[in-house]
């Protein structure tokens, strides 16, 4: 099993220490190896609290957390992460930000600047290794924290709304070239998510949380051929049926809470 949360509650001390705010509560399930799947709830219900314990950045209040079988207790080299903003080194050449997760751990140069042309080319940006990132677009960007993220070899990777800040047509065309990228090198992937239809279209299962604290209260298969090409499940009618049922969950648990 790549990824398991086993009964994890994640509280942390507000108002100086004089309250508790419960984050998320009683957490638990699991991520097979290669398995995309996606986190969808209201805001603040925990979705990034998640992955900062995936990620070994904070420490559950009670529970476990386990990567590859292996209880996290720190930070994770084995595991990428990726936000909204690309946050790229101005400074640096392209090339030399992808290596600078390996530059980091003492890799040797010659193998790191391999490496990092292997990742560029698997993202489709030969071409423009020494470029700097003013001088790319906000797609192309996006694609090279891929390569970033690709380039130290992690067992999982985790999507803090990676596509969120990109305009309706690059959003489509980047989130088809993550998927070909992420299924290719048969990463484990978590992604959170606002947005019902991309967490249909990209995912083999959908978790969908409750109100803070959040709780899990449905996990939905998603039964769609070809995950490595979102833009063609995005045409299939039984998106707008899965996205329609997670909505109605949502707004049901809304009312209740």
């Amino acid at each position: 099993m790549a990824l398991e949360f086993r009964s994890v509650t994640k509280q942390f001390a507000t108002g100086g220490g004089r309250n508790v705010l419960t984050a998320v509560q009683d957490i638990s399930f699991k991520v097979a190896q290669s398995e995309f799947v996606a986190v969808v709830g209201p805001s603040g219900c925990g979705k990034s609290t998640i992955l900062s314990m995936t990620a070994g950045l904070y420490q559950p209040t009670s529970g476990e957390v386990l990567v590859s079988e292996n209880l996290v207790t720190r930070p994770n080299p084995r595991v990428g992460f990726m936000l909204q903003k690309d946050l790229l080194l101005p400074w640096r050449t392209i090339v030399k930000n992808v290596e600078f997760g390996l530059e980091a751990r003492g890799v040797p140069r010659k193998e790191r600047r391999e490496r990092a042309l292997f990742e560029l080319e698997r993202c489709h940006l030969t071409g423009f290794e020494n470029h700097f990132p003013y001088q790319l677009s906000g797609g192309m960007r996006q694609r090279a924290a891929l390569a970033r993220t690709l380039a130290i070899d992690p067992d999982i990777i985790l999507l803090d709304e990676p596509f969120s800040a990109l305009d309706a047509q690059t959003k489509l065309l980047i989130q088809n070239s993550f998927a070909e990228t992420i299924q290719e090198a048969g990463i484990t992937t978590l992604l959170i998510t606002h947005d019902l239809s991309e967490a249909v279209i990209m995912s083999d299962r959908v978790l969908v949380l409750s109100e803070r604290p959040g709780t899990i209260i449905h996990e939905m298969a998603v039964d769609l051929p070809d995950r490595a090409h979102p833009l063609a499940r995005r045409q299939l009618p039984e998106v707008h049926r899965y996205a329609a049922e997670i909505f109605d969950l949502l707004k049901l648990n809304e009312r209740a809470a």
